[in-house]
């Protein structure tokens, strides 16, 4: 009787066993998500309104970290091609972005047009010149004015098309002191080493030490467009999707409008 007991003892107990046994391999174990950061190679007129918007991104995708790369366009072009560990693109101007599609270095169907933004002259707060518009840059009393580099720095790009259009570039070009951001051609203004400068209106709008004097036409420049697209060679195109899905979202959209920049359509 005893010994009876004791193989029934033993046989549930075996039971008992291989069913746990048999639960743990049928039962997957839970899985965490790997936390995901994207690198960001953004416009530098971009800075500000990117750097609000993160903590509301990242409260909402808390598996992704997000990391920025401020620059001019063409530098930031010129780092993508060369390898650069970038996983979305945001030039503030379409010939960057269209170079990068023509040698496939984005995913063409998550380009689209993000922004728009106006182009505007500024002098320091304290200036006393009394400048009202561009045209007025010839004067001989404007000694220095800054401007993005045009290669490399689309502000820089539309400031001389504007120039060309009123035919006063070459009365000009002894003046001019080029930035290799528009932050540069900023700092520039901002510290009176140019009498004046040609930024982006969200540019102007962040600094009180500069004024704005007046804005370009816009039929005397190109379309001001700000692009965006996932890179190809990005290791992270879902996380990277769910960013540009987020910049576009109404939430992301108020904050870019709140710094001046429009909405493209």
């Amino acid at each position: 009787m005893k010994r009876r007991r004791i193989l029934t003892f033993l046989s549930g107990f075996i039971a008992t066993l291989l069913l746990a046994i048999a639960f743990r391999v049928i039962t997957p174990a839970p899985i965490n998500a790997e936390s995901t950061t994207l690198l960001i190679a953004a416009a530098a007129s971009l800075q500000d309104a990117l750097k609000e918007i993160d903590p509301i991104f990242e409260k909402a995708n808390q598996a992704i970290t997000v990391n920025y790369n401020f620059a001019a366009s063409g530098t930031l072009q010129q780092q993508i091609e060369q390898g650069a560990p970038i996983d979305i693109f945001i030039s503030a101007a379409t010939k960057q972005m269209d170079v990068l599609q023509s040698k496939n270095l984005i995913v063409t169907d998550t380009r689209r047009n993000l922004l728009t933004n106006s182009l505007v002259l500024v002098v320091p707060s304290n200036s006393t010149l009394g400048l009202k518009s561009f045209r007025e840059l010839t004067n001989p009393n404007v000694k220095k004015i800054s401007m993005g580099e045009p290669r490399s720095v689309p502000a820089g790009q539309y400031a001389e098309e504007v120039f060309k259009n009123m035919g006063i570039l070459e009365r000009l070009r002894s003046k001019l002191v080029y930035g290799n951001s528009v932050r540069n051609v900023l700092g520039t203004v901002e510290s009176g080493n140019a009498n004046a400068g040609i930024l982006y209106t969200t540019d102007a709008r962040i600094s009180s030490r500069v004024k704005q004097v007046a804005t370009a036409p816009s039929n005397l420049h190109s379309p001001i467009i700000y692009p965006m697209a996932v890179i190809a060679a990005s290791r992270h195109q879902q996380a990277a999707g769910t960013y540009a899905q987020f910049l576009a979202s109404p939430q992301a959209q108020a904050i870019f409008k709140k710094y001046g920049f429009g909405i493209a359509q």
